[in-house]
């Protein structure tokens, strides 16, 4: 299959996954509640969950496209199981919708479907970077890529792909106890991954015009 034909599918699967995420930011109307109007800027400070978890995997997504534009650009040959693997990453990319409506209307209260919630919505984010990981892990081998990662630096790449994941880990475990803290973390990871510049990628010069993907 020709490069091109994977990343336009993949980023048809984001497009749709990062607008679904606006149909959970909804408020009545007038004449649609007991009330015949209530108060509008009351229905928006009850959505602020909606809202904050909207932000949140907003640009969890549009990391993740990112990065997956830079690794897949420096692929040179597309095989059946990178296909699988890409698959099994945009599986989590879809999912993440389901994962925030989910959290949002738990408003990340204090109870143990809040908290089931929570871990819900990190178990999702852990499932998309072991995705992406094994993408990169099929990069790292055979001569797939049009400058490959030098053998001495593989283990420092996968080092930063597991360091994201187990960020999520913790936070489903933190979920357990506090659904707040858990997500604080899950969004300081996104703000960490939004500013951070990282080494040059396989698929650029030494130069570091481009950044290696992390997730």
């Amino acid at each position: 299959m020709d490069r091109s034909r994977l990343e336009a599918f993949s980023d048809g699967v984001f497009a749709v996954a990062i607008t679904l995420l606006v149909l959970n930011l909804a408020v009545a109307g007038p004449g649609t509640t007991k009330h015949p109007n209530p108060s509008l800027l009351l229905q928006l400070g009850r959505l602020w969950p909606s809202f904050a978890a909207y932000v949140v995997s907003f640009f969890m997504i549009g990391i993740i496209w990112v990065n997956h534009h830079v690794l897949v650009r420096s692929i040179k040959t597309v095989n059946r199981t990178l296909l699988f693997l890409n698959l099994v990453l945009l599986l989590f990319v879809v999912l993440i919708p389901f994962a925030t409506a989910t959290m949002a209307d738990y408003r990340l209260s204090d109870s143990w479907n809040g908290r089931v919630a929570m871990m819900l919505y990190g178990a999702v984010f852990l499932g998309m970077s072991v995705g992406f990981s094994s993408i990169f892990e099929w990069t790292l081998h055979g001569q797939r890529v049009y400058r490959p990662l030098p053998p001495e630096k593989h283990w420092a790449a996968r080092a930063r792909f597991v360091g994201g994941g187990l960020v999520y880990v913790v936070a489903i475990l933190v979920a357990l106890f506090n659904a707040v803290a858990a997500f604080l973390l899950i969004a300081l990871v996104a703000v960490y991954y939004i500013f951070e510049r990282t080494p040059a990628s396989p698929a650029t010069s030494d130069s570091g015009a481009d950044d290696q993907p992390v997730v």
